[in-house]
């Protein structure tokens, strides 16, 4: 049974933007409570940094130095996990891009198509590539990083909208696939938290009253954990509380 302090102990786990934000500290508090972390990211020196704090608390990671929008990186991914492990125990789909803040009509076609390949079709392919792996956990759980604006619809921020909306209904709809296996996958809003994301939506903000991103891992953990068996919904952070679809 695993240590009621480290409940993740033993479990091997993807995280994607794991050099900064939330994914950085997600990564270490993954390490912390007992988990093998599989770090991405293109940031080597945030990659490293993760690595020292992580070994610093007596927890093993391996660093896998990529861009998530090479996907066919992604596919060697899988079949590496595959050959070392033989299984995944959890993703953690984190990695996420604002795009710029513009009216819809002003928008470049390469910014828009960057942050659908980012926030969606990353995640696609990296469920497609590690699927078979979390079939073959005992209790595979998929979260990903949504966002409120998936709902509120604000103005200036169409593209970023419609990409968590969309990946909201990818999301939602594998969990539906995959009802019948061991494989919970959901999603969270984690509301506001002071990332660079946050700071390029809002440059004016002071930071210091923003929520800190570590503050979300405790819940992430409670929602990767085997003995979450909730499936196919999106977690409020603020409130807390599974929203209703």
């Amino acid at each position: 049974m695993n240590d009621i302090a480290k409940p993740l102990e033993g479990r091997i786990a993807v995280v994607t933007g794991a050099s900064r934000g939330v994914g950085y500290q997600a990564a270490l508090g993954f390490a912390k409570a007992g988990a093998h972390v599989i770090a991405l990211a293109r940031t080597v020196g945030g990659l490293e940094e993760l690595d020292d704090e992580i070994q610093a608390a007596g927890g093993s990671a391996t660093l896998v130095p990529l861009d998530i929008k090479d996907f066919d990186a992604l596919d060697r991914l899988g079949a590496t996990i595959h050959e070392r492990w033989g299984k995944l125990d959890i993703l953690l789909g984190n990695a996420g891009i604002l795009g710029v803040a513009t009216p819809l009509a002003q928008l470049k076609p390469n910014v828009f198509e960057d942050v659908f390949a980012v926030n969606v079709t990353a995640n696609y392919r990296l469920l497609r590539s590690l699927d078979p792996l979390l079939q073959a956990s005992d209790a595979g759980r998929a979260l990903f990083v949504s966002s409120g604006a998936a709902r509120s619809k604000r103005s200036y921020v169409a593209t970023y909208a419609a990409s968590k909306a969309a990946l909201e209904v990818l999301i939602e709809t594998y969990a539906k696939e995959v009802s019948n296996t061991n494989i919970c996958a959901n999603l969270i809003d984690p509301g506001t938290l002071r990332t660079k994301m946050r700071s390029q939506y809002a440059p004016g903000e002071d930071p210091e009253t923003v929520t800190p991103a570590s503050e979300i891992v405790p819940t992430m953990i409670d929602l990767v954990a085997p003995s979450n068996t909730h499936s196919g919904g999106v977690f409020d952070f603020k409130s807390k509380s599974w929203m209703e679809n």
